[in-house]
């Protein structure tokens, strides 16, 4: 009787941009065990896939552990799994992206490890149709998807014991489906249940197969996982040597092996899908809860839970604004820099060129685009780091190609594809984002000299696992290792009391206009009661600030609205005109902002007006990370109502010293400045944590209308260097060690 065969395919990654300390830490407690243990097990053979960015780290980190790799796939014990090189979703970056995120893998692997990938890894097994034409004209041979995608297509799960031939316009690529039921017990499960499994499937399916995909995280660096994955007796070695003992009807099998012996099942149209928590995930929370709350409704009818399933991967565009923001930055520097070309250019100018290529690749890497129990969106230097390579690849991309780098132009378009013009403001040293439809806003901010994105925030919104971390106490445990998803826990006690949720996105230069007896607590409460048409209605962009009209670096901009008034059921009219300018000034640039309030009338009740600034400086406990006025200095979780006269010329600065940053806020006149953390609750691998997601900054002065129907204020922003120029880090070096 032919053997039944097991293809396992292992996945390592870590995000470009992630602390070298994480990076060490899980390869001590699981990329390195877990080869190592492949070592000791020849006849364990299986498909390995490493992404780039850890690749490289272990590259300059680790040679030995390289070493021990290229002796593991010169034996033909593992098999090297290609993919995008900074593991892209290979669906949301251009097809220029696509093939050369796939082909800078494929070299990689071939010179460092003289193996040419015939697969290829797709990053969150996001799926769509067209990736089987994508992947085939790359080269790629085979990947691997999960059951779930089958399921959806109306396989059977007797159906999935074989691969099958995907095709999109006339491009084949073989798929292998992986089973969700090995991906759950692995390694959650004694060894015996996995055997009993497989035994049972190679007495229903004579020589066929099972796969199955999953992160090699799981096995040690998840909580919970390193003692019971390596400890003596651990799981990992306790399963190989029983694989080892089943060799009689057993084989396992690397996938590309596997291939090129057996002949596909048939065709397999899949639909859009990607593994079922990220459907989940990706849902709007009101959707989502209600998903949660019918799939455990028919967790036992998988009759009916087969049609079960939630969004797709882009649907994170629409829940996040930040994330589709991110997405389109990366997409408009990807296609700018190839608008320039390279072949037309000196070596010194393509030389910059290609950097700036390598930036924008390194700026799809996955992670920062979405958030689940993994996804980074809600991490600050995750998110960070892309924008981050964007800024870097701008800047070569100006430097080149621009023959006035002094010069500030200012676009009109629709720069995050929403349906709303904005106004993207760019020299050599900044770059501003305007969007008029969310009440005048800055949404971006770049300090291109030194490569800083300085807004970068996150909206406090509700997420649906919040209701669980209210709902359920400190939960000790049974003492079993259990599933990632599975596990309730909180790095801190109390923090529900920080779940509060912002009406307006994280933008800068926000006009908020608030009753006369709301206070500082109020602020941090986020119980101002601004009237909403000001703070996130549409101002319209007046015939004067057509962009062919411009000739210098001014945008107005300008909303009327009917205010309600306490006294009056049908309200007040009120025009707001904003007017902002950008200058380089000193080595850096300034913003300003000047508000100009119109009312109809002068029967007002007292009012406050306050001109809001975001900035997030990613780490609020470092000592080189402030707050600095009157002569001291306050870390960034520092929270406060600062008398205006206690300001210096009304100035407030915030320093960066490790990114190389300094802002200093001017509000003339203003009566108070407010200083607030913004702070998310959010769940990740280790459970429910508090982040720091800058810092909220409100200039404010009393507004009384019975005195004169007209009001005028001011906020300026001048963005520089924190050191000295002789000190300060040129914008396209290596970046300092992670903190």
């Amino acid at each position: 009787m032919p053997k039944f065969h097991l293809v396992l395919v292992i996945h390592s990654h870590q995000p470009a941009g992630n602390f070298d300390g994480v990076f060490e830490q899980i390869y001590q407690r699981s990329y390195r065990p877990f080869v190592e243990s492949i070592a000791r097990h020849p006849a364990i053979r299986m498909g390995l896939h490493y992404s780039g960015p850890l690749l490289e780290w272990c590259e300059q980190h680790h040679p030995e552990f390289l070493d021990l790799f290229r002796q593991l796939v010169a034996n033909r014990q593992v098999e090297l799994v290609g993919g995008g090189f900074y593991e892209p979703i290979l669906v949301s970056i251009s097809p220029a992206d696509q093939a050369e995120q796939i082909a800078r893998l494929r070299k990689y692997l071939t010179e460092k490890f003289g193996a040419d990938p015939a697969g290829a890894w797709l990053a969150e097994r996001v799926w769509e149709p067209q990736l089987a034409g994508i992947l085939a004209t790359s080269g790629v041979q085979y990947t691997i998807v999960d059951d779930v995608h089958f399921l959806a297509a109306g396989f059977e799960l007797d159906q999935l014991h074989g691969d099958y031939v995907a095709e999109d316009c006339g491009h084949t690529v073989r798929v292998f489906p992986g089973l969700k039921a090995l991906r759950y017990l692995l390694p959650f499960r004694p060894p015996e249940d996995t055997l009993g499994l497989l035994r049972d499937s190679a007495a229903r399916y004579p020589g066929g197969m099972a796969a199955t995909g999953d992160d090699c995280e799981k096995f040690g660096a998840w909580p919970g996982t390193y003692d019971h994955c390596y400890a003596d007796g651990g799981w990992v070695e306790r399963f190989f040597t029983a694989l080892e003992g089943a060799s009689d009807w057993l084989a396992v099998t690397p996938p590309g092996e596997y291939l090129a012996a057996h002949p596909p099942l048939g065709r397999a149209d899949l639909p859009t899908a990607s593994y079922s928590e990220m459907m989940e995930w990706v849902l709007p929370t009101p959707s989502r809860s209600a998903f949660h709350t019918v799939s455990e409704e028919f967790a036992g009818r998988p009759d009916v839970s087969r049609f079960l399933r939630g969004g797709h991967w882009r649907g994170f565009f629409s829940k996040y604004s930040e994330s589709n923001l991110l997405n389109k930055k990366m997409l408009r520097a990807s296609e700018q820099l190839a608008k320039v070309g390279v072949k037309r250019f000196g070596p010194t100018r393509r030389g910059k060129l290609n950097r700036a290529r390598t930036h924008v690749l390194r700026a799809q890497c996955n992670d920062a685009y979405w958030h689940g129990v993994f996804g980074g969106l809600y991490a600050p230097h995750l998110r960070t780091e892309p924008w981050r390579e964007l800024v870097r690849a701008e800047t070569l991309t100006h430097e080149v190609s621009s023959r006035d780098p002094a010069k500030i132009s200012v676009d009109q378009l629709d720069y995050d594809a929403d349906g709303y013009d904005e106004f993207y403001v760019t020299s050599r040293r900044l770059a501003a984002l305007i969007r008029p439809a969310d009440g005048g806003t800055v949404a971006a901010l770049d300090f291109r000299t030194n490569g800083v994105t300085l807004i970068n925030s996150m909206q406090r919104r509700p997420e649906s696992y919040h209701q669980r971390l209210r709902e359920v106490a400190q939960n000790p445990g049974d003492g079993r290792v259990a599933s990632i998803h599975d596990q309730v826990r909180s790095k801190e006690a109390g923090l529900e009391r920080f779940l509060q949720y912002d009406r307006w996105p994280r933008n800068s230069f926000r006009l908020l206009f608030f009753p006369a007896d709301k206070k500082f607590t109020d602020y941090q409460l986020l119980q101002l009661d601004e009237h909403p048409d000001l703070a996130g209605g549409a101002y319209a962009v007046p015939e004067s600030t057509a962009v062919e009209k411009i000739s210098s670096p001014h945008v107005r901009l300008v909303r009327k609205a009917a205010v309600p008034a306490r006294d009056s059921a049908s309200g007040r009219g009120i025009v707001c005109d904003k007017n902002f300018s950008f200058d380089h000034e000193g080595a850096g640039y300034r913003v300003d902002c000047a508000v100009e309030l119109a009312a109809s009338d002068e029967l007002w009740p007292a009012m406050q007006v306050g001109i809001e600034i975001i900035l997030n400086f990613l780490a609020p406990d470092e000592p080189d990370r402030y707050f600095e006025f009157g002569g001291g200095r306050h870390l960034l979780r520092w929270a406060a109502a600062i008398p205006g006269p206690e300001l210096p010329q009304g100035r407030l600065r915030v320093v960066d010293e490790w990114q190389n940053v300094a802002a200093t806020l001017a509000a003339p006149g203003a009566s108070q400045v407010w200083v607030a953390p913004i702070e998310t609750v959010s769940e990740s691998e280790e459970g429910f944590e508090r982040v720091y997601q800058g810092s909220q900054i409100l200039a404010v002065w009393p507004v009384n209308f019975s005195e004169g129907a007209l009001w005028r204020g001011s906020v300026s922003l001048h963005i520089e260097p924190a050191h000295p120029p002789d000190t300060a880090h040129p914008p396209d070096t290596e970046r300092p060690p992670a903190r």
